[in-house]
């Protein structure tokens, strides 16, 4: 069976930055689940993935535009240490959540100057160009409950 819309899709994959460093793996892990067509996983993934079958590796290398997005410097604020009330040891690399607008938004702690701390709501691989190693492990159809909630139950998924 062919990797379509409304497949599910297991995959084994390593992902690498363009300097070579693995930044996720599934080895030495179960295969990871999606659900094809319903953007579960980075579209340019997706896309490199239709029509493929189980036992198809492929070497894709997707650009920001079809990933995590181009680096956004709008999404970086400016914010005082005494807005994090009851947090004493705010280091670089935290995350934060925030509630505004949008509702719930998530920033890492990209800059400490003494009280001033800097936020970024930029996805970390945002404006990264990432390179996958995937091997198709599985391809079956989607249940109508799959399809009804966009996405996987039962192996690879979560289960009611």
């Amino acid at each position: 069976m062919k990797i379509a819309e409304k497949s599910v899709v297991g995959i084994d994959y390593t992902l690498k930055n363009d300097n070579g460093e693995v930044l996720d793996s599934s080895q030495g892990r179960e295969p990871l689940y999606y659900l094809q067509g319903f953007g579960n996983i980075i579209p340019g993934l997706e896309e490199a993935l239709l029509d493929k079958e189980v036992g198809d590796s492929i070497q894709v290398s997707i650009p920001p535009e079809k990933a995590y997005g181009p680096r956004n410097e709008e999404a970086v604020v400016q914010v005082s240490r005494d807005q994090f009330e009851g947090v004493d040891d705010i280091q670089v690399g935290m995350e934060v959540q925030t509630q505004g607008e949008q509702g719930i938004q998530l920033f890492t702690v990209s800059k400490i100057f003494g009280d001033t701390i800097m936020l970024d709501g930029n996805h970390p691989l945002a404006g990264e160009t990432l390179h996958f190693d995937v091997k198709v492990t599985d391809v079956r159809e989607a249940s109508e409950e799959e399809l009804a909630h966009g996405h996987v139950h039962g192996p690879g998924g979560h289960h009611h």
